[in-house]
């Protein structure tokens, strides 16, 4: 039997660095975002052999490996293997066979939260499989602690809790990894008028949103106050640009400073 997931991109709309620590442990966060219709796959197929090979078509990398109830870190398929691993530590307690393949609609480091939706879609098949008892805030919140812990990749939460839920939602982010999902009910209307003045360009270029976080936790631990001031104002934008497409007044979202 083959399981299969998907999960979607996402667009950071507002607020983009509040739900980083220590800046939404200290003040509390804000993000508005909304998922969109490119997607990160992830299909398993379990095998009697033992072994696991993992292959990821976007970026041509595949790897075979005998089945172990850890795998080492080596740089190579790290998303993979820090899901493993965390399903076997957890859960199952044993090695498994099988192989996985992933796809994402974009190329990494397109801004759209790829690798972490990679996380999401690869937990989730899964989930599907081995029929954890996990839901969408324990999908999220582990692929969370995958990423950021276990592979001590420098982020924040709002791409977990985006490529779990889908839709429009406005996060809220606090100490202790505390995060709430506030799924928006929006008129079709008003997502309609907004979808027909937005325009989604691919650059052709890629950025490393690392050096962007460590510059902004650095800041702020030395609690630089044009730094602190700015992450308040990007707080306030999202609670403004929410009210804005409650109300359908997307005239307003432009005049935003």
């Amino acid at each position: 039997m083959i399981y299969r997931s998907r999960a979607p991109l996402r667009l950071g709309l507002a607020g983009g660095g509040t739900d980083v620590s220590p800046y939404s442990d200290v003040y509390g966060g804000a993000i508005l975002n909304a998922t969109i219709n490119m997607y990160a796959y992830a299909t398993i197929e379990p095998k009697n052999r033992c072994g696991i090979i993992f292959n990821a078509v976007d970026t041509k990398e595949t790897i075979n490996l005998q089945s172990e109830d850890f795998l080492p870190m080596d740089g190579k398929c790290a998303l993979f293997k820090g899901v493993y691993n965390r399903i076997i530590k957890d859960f199952i307690k044993k090695p498994l066979s099988f192989e996985i393949t992933t796809y994402v609609d974009v190329p990494f480091g397109s801004g759209l939260g790829s690798s972490s939706t990679v996380v999401v879609a690869i937990l989730s098949a899964f989930v599907e499989w081995l029929q954890l008892p996990l839901g969408e805030y324990d999908i999220a919140h582990l692929s969370y602690e995958i990423e950021r812990k276990d592979l001590s990749m420098i982020g924040g939460k709002q791409d977990q809790y985006a490529a779990t839920f889908g839709g429009f939602n406005f996060m809220e982010f606090y100490k202790n990894d505390k995060v709430i999902v506030n799924p928006l009910r929006i008129k079709k209307e008003y997502l309609n008028e907004l979808q027909l003045r937005i325009l989604l360009y691919y650059t052709g270029t890629s950025r490393v949103s690392s050096d962007i976080i460590k510059s902004q936790i650095k800041n702020v631990e030395k609690e630089k106050k044009e730094s602190l001031s700015a992450m308040h104002n990007l707080k306030k934008q999202a609670i403004l640009m929410k009210e804005s497409l409650l109300k359908g007044k997307l005239d307003e979202i432009g005049l935003m400073k």
